[in-house]
Order: C-alpha cells, then structure tokens, then sequence
C-alpha cells in the first residue's frame, strides 16, 4: 500500500530550496500535515472527504482552508513527481465560505493621541537607556502608520533596508516580494535619522535595524506589548494592534481618493481582491456621513 508519509520530508525540501518558501509557510505546513497524520495513514479520496468534515466541525473555515490549501499543495508536489497517478483531491468540492471580517481601523484622533503621548516619553526620558527604548517606540509606531507595513516587515528590516539619504524602505512581503515604500513626511524621517543615530553603533554590529535591549532583533510580540502598554497608560479604550495601523493606512488612502492598485502596490497585495476589503469599510464610513450628515435630516416636513 502506498504510503505517503514516506515523501513529507522531501516535500518540505522542494518547498525551501524549489519554491523558496518562507520558514513560517514551511513550519505552518509541519503542523498541517502532522494533524493529517494523526488523523489517517491513508490518503484517498475518502479520508480527505471525512478531513475536510472533521476541519469543518472544529476550526473556523479560515483555518479549515489553510488546512486544506497545505494537503493540496502535498498531493500536487507528489503529482507533478509521479509519485501518484492521480490527485485525490480531484472530484471533490472544497470551497468554504469566509464570514466578511471587515478591517479594524483606529480613528484618526486616537492615532493622534497615541503618537503624542509616545513623543511625551521622549521629552520625558531620564536615563539613556530610557531615550533610547523612547525614540525606538516612536520610529517603529511612525513606520507602522507612514507604510502599511505587516509588523513582520517592519521587525524584519535590515541595515541596508533603510536608506535615510533617499528617504526609502525596502520591505520584504510574503513569498519574498520586494516592494519599496518612499516616506514623505519630514517628522517621520527626522524620527528615523534620531533612531538611527542613537543606535548607530548596534544597527552597524547586529545588520538589524531595529532592535531591543539585549541588542537583537526586536519581535512582533514586543510592539504588540509595547502599544498595549501605551493605550493603558495615556487611557485610549479600544485595544490597538500592529495590523491595525495597516488597515488604517488602507482605508484613509482609500477616503481620500487614491486609486486602490496603488495602494495594492504599498501593501504589497499580490491580488487587487485582497485589498477591495478596504472598500467594504468606505462604504460603512459613506453610509455614517449619510445618517448623520445629510442635510435632510434638518428638514421638518
């Protein structure tokens, strides 16, 4: 009986070194595929039909199709490699509809609020130590706000990806696409020269442009702590994530009419779809501005 548990390992090679896929893709895949095996040490038709219903009963349908688009991707590499005569997957329906999620985006005040207080903490800075973690919170908050960048990308940024002379950044998105982001305001630039200098001697040693104390590269988590920490201390109520500055940076592009293939461009989308979600949320917005602001609503009849 064939067994296919037999060809995991050279699928995650063809997967690194073929396909050049990122380390988390490849890692998101292990744990995929070692649910899969714990469910069956087949793979035919039927299990995969008794998987999909099991991934439909447990997770989310987001998740259920991850977990499918990662066996989909397995039975395609043993296809094109002869090691199947056939795609089991063949025959078998296996789109799930998403709920629409809109985007949560912070209002354009509370942004306001959060920078202030975090350049508060400059002004406010005692020690080196202090100025520095300061100026750093700043840079990486301004970064967020100015690109649209995952915070991925923007913790993921190398020396040689910022250019403080030509006012660019060089981010790295999903699948290794290379996209470059000009920063035009003159506050986020002077933010980012300040970090630099202050770090210079760090940034030169490690490659890394941004980093912690331990002089390392600073991690997603700690930004996310990072903002927690701010919101509770100058009282903002809503709870504000990294990912939330990309929506926002989407959405008050899309209301001030730029054209939504650049911003697709900015965010590195690889399909236009992705970013037409952004869309959805202008239309709630167009839908307040009418309830609220018409002029109709003066009129008493």
């Amino acid at each position: 009986m064939f067994d296919y548990r037999l060809h995991i390992a050279d699928f995650f090679n063809y997967c690194q070194y073929h396909k050049n896929l990122s380390s988390k893709t490849i890692q998101a895949y292990k744990v995929d595929l070692r649910q899969y095996e714990a469910f069956s040490k087949n793979l035919t038709r039927n299990t995969l039909w008794d998987y999909i219903i099991f991934l439909n009963r447990k997770y989310k349908p987001k998740t259920a199709k991850r977990k499918i688009a990662t066996l989909k991707a397995f039975c395609h590499y043993m296809l094109i490699h002869d090691l199947i005569e056939y795609n089991p997957f063949d025959k078998i329906e296996t789109s799930i509809k998403e709920p629409l999620v809109l985007p949560q985006t912070i209002p354009l005040n509370i942004v306001n609020q959060l920078m202030s207080y975090l350049y508060l903490q400059i002004d406010l800075a005692k020690t080196d130590y202090q100025l520095k973690s300061a100026v750093r919170n700043v840079a990486v908050t301004e970064l967020l706000f100015a690109t649209g960048a995952r915070i991925a990308e923007i913790c993921n940024l190398r020396k040689n990806d910022v250019d403080l002379h030509g006012n660019t950044i060089k981010f790295f998105g999903k699948g290794a696409k290379e996209r470059i982001i000009p920063i035009e305001n003159l506050e986020v630039i002077g933010i980012l020269r300040k970090y630099y200098m202050l770090h210079e001697q760090d940034i030169s040693n490690s490659g890394i442009f941004f980093i912690n104390k331990l002089k390392r590269r600073l991690t997603e988590q700690s930004v996310r702590n990072m903002l927690q920490r701010c919101c509770e201390e100058c009282n903002i109520s809503i709870h504000i994530t990294p990912h939330m500055f990309r929506h926002s940076f989407a959405t008050f592009l899309l209301e001030e009419d730029v054209d939504i293939r650049y911003i697709q461009r900015m965010l590195g989308h690889s399909s236009i779809t992705t970013t037409q979600i952004y869309t959805h949320v202008t239309s709630s917005k167009q839908k307040e501005i009418l309830k609220n602001k018409h002029p109709r609503n003066k009129l008493k009849i």
